[in-house]
């Protein structure tokens, strides 16, 4: 055996403890949390940034004619309990096209309970994906990247999501790009940082959310002054976007 392979083996070996590291500690972050009571629909500023970004992806999903959902097919890496899941089949999409993979054993339960029995669900690692190459009209990661704090397993998600998008296909984004001073088990992903992520790709983004804590403060007085300040884009937190094969 070479030398050279004998490097590249300890360097896998030291990857792959990494990650599994890396995958513990996001299991333990995120196992048994249960959701926080600002994010109820009947709080004004998380209804209005659910709203907000809602229509701003449906905006990018009908600019790149994506939006007859019926035959299109996805796969939502980090998946949680299925909230994006369950909003693209009211957007249209088959629930038998719709794929989703989350770390967390507790958190795919719970999408298995509230998503139609024709969702595939499964518990695995974003950074192995059980998918052949080319399968899915459309990746999807939502606040999954800054969540990940080990640069290397960051590079392997990118990587298995852009394995498995098809050609012509097309990976959505929505992740800060900003840290979280309160939060941290996140951390922001900029614009530099995605376009290392995923190399020879075309890259459609844009600054979306307001800033929560003002959402929440500012929304229960004026809905039309959240709209004004998340236009300026100063305040928002978030990118979100198509990113493509160039």
């Amino acid at each position: 055996m070479s030398g050279h392979n004998v490097a590249d083996e300890i360097n896998m070996s030291i990857q792959s403890y990494g990650s599994q590291s890396e995958e513990a500690r996001i299991q333990g972050v995120y196992a048994g949390r249960h959701d926080d009571q600002r994010n109820s629909w009947f709080r004004a500023g998380h209804l209005f940034m659910i709203q907000s970004r809602e229509r701003r992806l449906l905006g990018i999903l009908e600019k790149y004619r994506l939006s007859s959902l019926g035959h299109v097919s996805i796969l939502e890496v980090g998946c949680g309990t299925g909230y994006w899941l369950r909003q693209f089949i009211n957007w249209g999409m088959q629930p038998e096209n719709i794929h989703g993979v989350d770390l967390v054993e507790e958190r795919i339960s719970e999408a298995r309970r509230l998503c139609p029995n024709t969702v595939h669900l499964t518990c695995g690692s974003a950074a192995k994906l059980d998918y052949t190459d080319n399968q899915f009209d459309l990746v999807l990661q939502s606040t999954v990247l800054t969540s990940v704090l080990d640069q290397d397993m960051q590079a392997q998600i990118a990587s298995e999501m852009l394995r498995v998008v098809k050609v012509g296909g097309a990976i959505i984004w929505y992740d800060f790009h900003v840290n979280n001073p309160r939060n941290s088990n996140v951390r922001g992903v900029n614009k530099k940082e995605i376009r290392k992520l995923f190399p020879n790709c075309e890259l459609q983004l844009h600054r979306v959310t307001l800033a929560p804590p003002i959402a929440r403060m500012l929304a229960p007085v004026s809905w039309v002054a959240c709209s004004l300040l998340e236009y300026t884009k100063i305040f928002n937190t978030h990118y979100l976007g198509i990113i493509q094969r160039s």
